[in-house]
């Protein structure tokens, strides 16, 4: 099966990857992260993941928009809830570039975090598959977690510390300075 992997980092992404080409998946990744900030955390993911795919000649399909200002005009109104609107952007855009690029299904590298909602990505990926008319192939990578993150350090992969969003930066901030409960 012809598959669009969207990844949101190298860390995250080597795992299913791996996994899913084990299955026999004929895989290509995508690179569409307009939640991201700021710019160099943006770069610095990106290029990651432009080298490691390049390195094991796997190919890499680039919506390469840095969207500062309309990802935080999408989650302005509600920034405690800002995940889901995330996870939409995400998830919808890569069904809508599997179904015009002719990929069988799509899924997420976001699915191998323990710190995701994957409840919510899910409700979200497969109403994303049914407006699209493309499969949403399903993987809880999350076992494959702290096997993905040692790769990740082995290979001197840059290893970001929060989820991608100038809030989620934030809250690690506030966390750490023990300004939140």
């Amino acid at each position: 099966m012809k598959v669009l992997l969207h990844i949101c980092c190298a860390p995250c992404a080597n795992r299913p990857l791996a996994s899913l080409q084990a299955e026999g998946h004929a895989v290509t990744g995508y690179w569409y992260n307009p939640n991201i900030h700021p710019f160099t955390e943006y770069r610095s993911r990106r290029n990651t993941v432009r080298a490691y795919l390049e390195e094991i000649g796997v190919p890499l399909l680039e919506q390469n928009d840095y969207g500062l200002r309309p990802f935080v005009r999408a989650v302005a109104e509600d920034i405690p809830h800002r995940c889901v609107k995330c996870y939409e952007m995400r998830l919808r855009r890569t069904a809508q570039t599997a179904r015009e690029q002719g990929f069988d299904a799509f899924t997420s590298s976001l699915f191998i975090s323990p710190y995701q909602n994957h409840s919510l990505m899910m409700e979200v990926a497969e109403q994303a598959a049914r407006d699209f008319g493309v499969e949403f192939l399903y993987r809880d990578f999350r076992p494959l977690f702290k096997e993905g993150q040692a790769f990740a350090r082995e290979h001197g992969f840059y290893m970001q510390k929060y989820c991608g969003c100038v809030f989620s930066e934030e809250e690690r901030y506030l966390k750490a300075s023990k300004i939140l409960p």
